[in-house]
């Protein structure tokens, strides 16, 4: 069996139903897509994008349209996207995919009475974010809502998944924490333990993106001033990305609000800005020219090879499905042609290769090695998800390329 007559095989098995509330899990008007199967019941936010992508070149736009239609469902309900269907994920969101899954649904279906809906709903989430993740430069940042009884087991928690044991109060350790779970770098070791005091990088390239979107659907719907209006959020928004994000090089790096400083550890998430087509020609080759730091022998590592204390799971060795896409998509952005296809051929290889050793996708691979010898904070699950719909999608571009 290849690995695509597996994933056809196996989206099905992918489908929830749960119309009612059932203890924690939110019940929703549709059926949805969890990330794998046997391990969840809930559906995700992000991981949602990267699945509906797989599902589109699935010929499965019925349910990835569901899946968009939940989320305005939930957007409507609560303000805001929750990380996923379940009470406990309303005290954070994910990286705002939601106004590219409408994107797609609508430039499949080309419903206007359909977008009018979805483009109320995500001037709702883009107020969530402009209001409750606002920070004094103008940027975005990620954050969470703590209850005072959950502080210190956060904080326990936290040290235990990461293995060290870090010198700072237990509320201090749970907003890092939590700041990270929002951000779906559920660790990582870009932020010096304090998550809460940068702007992050991909958030604002997400709502720079989510901006130009909207300004796209007000274009469609006929509302010539609330596309100016759009439109002079992505401008300004990038304008303050390039006044305090971007170094001497011309890379683009978390802020550190606090020092006034740059983040120091080089990722994908650097990347963002290409994917959603905000960086300049000298900003991409700028980027271009840096990839040799995260580069591997079967894909793209999570961040560049660092001395942060910690095992944290969105580091090197560590490649993840949806960040490959990130980096590919960016570079096809701004004809990087050759180094994408590259890199989406080497890690839609490994998925080949180590299916083939073991008869499963993974949440996560080791883009050093070839195989599944991860930095773990759990035990990895088998994956269909993300690693499924980015599979279908490197493949499908390296088609359109050949």
């Amino acid at each position: 069996m290849t690995v695509k007559e597996y994933i056809d095989s196996h989206w099905d098995e992918c489908i929830k139903e749960n119309k009612e509330d059932i203890d924690t899990l939110i019940g929703l008007p549709y059926p949805y897509t969890v990330p794998a199967v046997g391990h969840f019941d809930e559906m995700y936010y992000w991981d949602t994008y990267f699945t509906n992508r797989g599902l589109g070149i699935s010929n499965r736009w019925e349910v990835a349209k569901n899946n968009v239609d939940n989320m305005i469902y939930l957007v409507n309900k609560y303000g805001f996207m929750p990380n996923g269907n379940r009470t406990y994920y309303l005290n954070r969101s994910q990286p705002p995919f939601l106004s590219e899954m409408v994107r797609d649904v609508y430039e499949h279906y080309k419903d206007f009475s359909w977008l009018s809906n979805a483009y109320n709903a995500l001037k709702t989430e883009y107020e969530f974010w402009r209001t409750q993740r606002n920070t004094k430069c103008g940027l975005c940042a990620y954050g969470t809502q703590i209850e005072s009884d959950k502080i210190k087991i956060t904080a326990d928690d936290f040290q235990k998944r990461i293995g060290i044991k870090i010198d700072d109060t237990d509320e201090n350790i749970s907003l890092n924490c939590m700041s990270g779970v929002e951000s779906g770098w559920d660790m990582n070791p870009r932020w010096d333990f304090r998550s809460y005091d940068f702007a992050h990088i991909e958030l604002n390239s997400l709502l720079y993106l989510l901006e130009n979107n909207m300004k796209y659907f007000a274009s469609c719907l006929g509302n010539s001033d609330e596309k100016i209006q759009w439109q002079n959020r992505a401008k300004n928004r990038s304008e303050l990305m390039r006044k305090y994000m971007k170094n001497d090089e011309g890379l683009f790096f978390d802020y550190d609000m606090k020092n006034n400083k740059l983040g120091q550890i080089f990722s994908i998430a650097s990347y963002f800005p290409l994917y959603a087509k905000m960086a300049n020609e000298e900003e991409a080759r700028a980027a271009f020219e840096n990839i040799s730091r995260i580069d591997a022998p079967y894909g793209i590592v999570t961040c560049e090879k660092n001395d942060e204390k910690g095992t944290f799971q969105w580091d090197y060795p560590n490649g993840w499905a949806c960040l490959q896409y990130i980096i590919v998509k960016g570079l096809l952005n701004y004809g990087y042609n050759e180094k994408a296809i590259e890199i989406a051929t080497k890690f839609s290889g490994l998925i080949e290769k180590v299916f083939e050793e073991t008869g499963n996708l993974w949440e996560k691979y080791n883009v050093v090695e070839g195989n599944i010898n991860v930095k773990n904070e759990y035990k990895m699950p088998s994956m269909m998800g993300w690693s499924a719909g980015v599979y279908l999608e490197l493949k499908e571009i390296t088609k359109n390329y050949a």
